[in-house]
């Protein structure tokens, strides 16, 4: 695919409004994240509640396939600006405490926990927006713009959040985060609307319930909608906590850094990410989905083994850029067997359930705060990432009929 190709998507309006919304989005989200996942972990010392911090994060989990039902009914544009609206507001109030000197860990923790209602419902909301909004014959390449997104904020963002709190305190990082949170939700309004299914009647539409119960559903007995969704919560059980909520305890205690050297790593894994998102931009074209994903789902934990084992940080670094490069490889032709091979109809539920896959990641989290204390850092991070390279190989002999063969739906070019 040539490069003018990979830009096609930008020919749609909506998706010209809608990156750089999802790049405001990202940033904030990404500074915010580090910035008060360090601030727990300086302000307690506590790996544990450094762990509950980046699980409260996801505790909207369970009620993203309601979000998911609701893009459907209401417009993916409206659901996803006012969960940017929520995030803007939340921001605002740590701003509040911070400038009034009333912030404390438990107050981080509550508000973690309300912006984590929606949180986890954005990256699949904004999916399901590109997947109805653009042509399907760019869409391979628009989601590998789209992730750009999420991987330019980890480098930038990781580095921004840590510099900016590193060197004018948390008062002033917010405000930058704040009105970041803001344009990104001012500029989701300018997308189009008119996504989804045709308008009902109130009185004729089905109960969400029901619209909720039909998607799931649907997922079941679709096998390889059912195979996707389990690789989906095993990479966030297995793979995800070690890069995301247990990084500034990596940083601090393991490689001995302060917030600029966690800024480093974390933009380390970032890098990757945008390389493979970049690459399956301009060379998708060709690619098979379902084969890729499970090529590079093992590479990204083989990577994940040599992170965990490394003992210097210029090694450490270099396994996590290729574990980002895999982890971006795999995730997006996830999402694009979702998006193609899914009934128009369900696209919001399917990835509102898709994103009741992350469920496992905070599972993870605890299960590593609490492993860490009692066996210590590496013997948890192998043990995390090796039982999903197994379990990864599992799925994909359980389901090759519909993720290996060449005729496969989802190897469909």
């Amino acid at each position: 695919m040539s490069g003018v190709a990979a830009l096609a998507a930008f020919r749609t309006r909506s998706f010209r409004f809608q990156w750089p919304a999802d790049l405001c989005t990202a940033w904030a989200l990404e500074m915010e994240t580090l910035i008060l996942g360090w601030y727990v972990l300086v302000e307690t010392g506590s790996v544990v509640l450094l762990t509950v911090f980046g699980s409260l994060l996801f505790v909207g989990t369970l009620v993203s396939p309601l979000l998911g039902v609701l893009g459907d009914r209401l417009g993916l544009r409206n659901v996803l600006a006012a969960m940017r609206l929520w995030y803007t507001l939340f921001a605002c109030i740590i701003l509040f405490l911070a400038l009034t000197r009333q912030l404390d860990p438990m107050l981080v923790l509550v508000v973690a926990a309300m912006s984590g209602l929606v949180r986890p419902s954005d990256i699949g909301i904004r999916s399901a927006l590109v997947g109805a909004t653009v042509p399907a014959g760019h869409l391979v390449a628009a989601m590998g713009i789209s992730r750009t997104t999420q991987d330019s904020a980890r480098v930038g963002g990781a580095l921004a959040g840590a510099g900016f709190m590193a060197t004018f305190g948390m008062g002033p990082a917010y405000i930058a985060i704040s009105s970041i949170y803001l344009t990104g939700a001012l500029l989701t309004l300018l997308t189009d609307g008119r996504t989804g299914a045709p308008p009902v009647p109130i009185e004729q539409r089905p109960s969400p319930w029901r619209d909720l119960k039909e998607g799931l559903g649907y997922v079941w007995r679709t096998p390889r909608l059912r195979a996707v969704m389990s690789l989906a919560a095993l990479v966030n059980l297995t793979a995800f906590p070690l890069t995301s909520g247990l990084m500034p305890y990596i940083a601090r205690d393991v490689f001995h850094v302060d917030q600029r050297g966690l800024g480093w790593l974390v933009a380390s894994f970032a890098v990757g990410a945008f390389i493979g998102s970049m690459s399956l931009s301009l060379f998708g074209a060709k690619v098979q989905p379902a084969r890729t994903m499970l090529a590079t789902c093992a590479a990204w934990h083989l990577c994940l083994i040599g992170f965990a084992l490394s003992t210097s940080l210029p090694v450490a670094m270099a396994m996590l850029m290729l574990a980002g490069a895999s982890q971006s490889l795999s995730m997006i032709t996830l999402s694009i067997i979702l998006l193609r091979t899914a009934e128009q109809r369900f696209r919001g539920r399917i990835m509102g359930v898709r994103m009741l896959a992350i469920y496992p990641l905070p599972l993870g989290l605890l299960l590593a705060g609490a492993m860490i204390p009692k066996i210590g850092y590496q013997p948890t991070a192998l043990t995390l990432v090796i039982s999903g390279l197994l379990l990864t190989l599992a799925l994909a002999l359980t389901w090759r009929d519909d993720l290996i063969r060449r005729d496969a739906i989802g190897n469909a070019v």
